[in-house]
């Protein structure tokens, strides 16, 4: 009994997660599951992360009414995505078609850290050899090491 009761709260919860008004439905079963297939790959534009099939915005209804529409008059699923990016861009769908324009703006920042990477091991590997020491200052660093020294020995002694 316990699990007839969790098996009906489930559907019941699938039911409402991806229902939406039954006067709205397709007649054709088939046209529906064309443009719920469909609704599953359009991007609700106030929501932006979620597909018209799980968004409750009065947008994703407006758009659900549209392509509904479109398969009700014909349009494949083709004819329907082109529909609806001459209308609200290519943003409208959740998998972007490949172009040369997507690959250019995924494939930029790319090639900037690569650019990056080789400018900056360009310039270590020319930068100047660091220099010598002057003679004064070699005799400088000489006599400092030999005060040091003894400053470290004295006191062992003294002990």
């Amino acid at each position: 009994m316990r699990a007839r009761a969790l098996l009906v709260a489930a559907a019941g919860a699938l039911c409402l997660a991806a229902a939406s008004d039954p006067a709205e439905r397709l007649k054709d079963p088939a046209q529906e599951a064309r443009a719920r297939a469909i609704f599953r790959q359009v991007r609700c534009l106030v929501c932006q992360n979620e597909s018209i099939d799980d968004s409750e915005a009065e947008l994703a209804q407006d758009l659900r009414r549209v392509v509904r529409e479109q398969v009700a008059g014909g349009a494949d699923e083709a004819q329907v995505k082109r529909f609806l990016t001459a209308r609200y861009g290519e943003f409208v769908l959740l998998r972007p078609t490949v172009s040369f324009g997507n690959a250019a703006l995924w494939g930029a920042p790319i090639l900037v850290v690569g650019a990056g990477l080789m400018l900056w091991v360009l310039r270590l590997r020319n930068r100047p050899p660091e220099s010598e020491l002057s003679d004064v200052e070699g005799a400088r660093l000489d006599q400092l090491s030999k005060d040091e020294q003894a400053d470290t020995i004295a006191p062992k002694i003294g002990r």
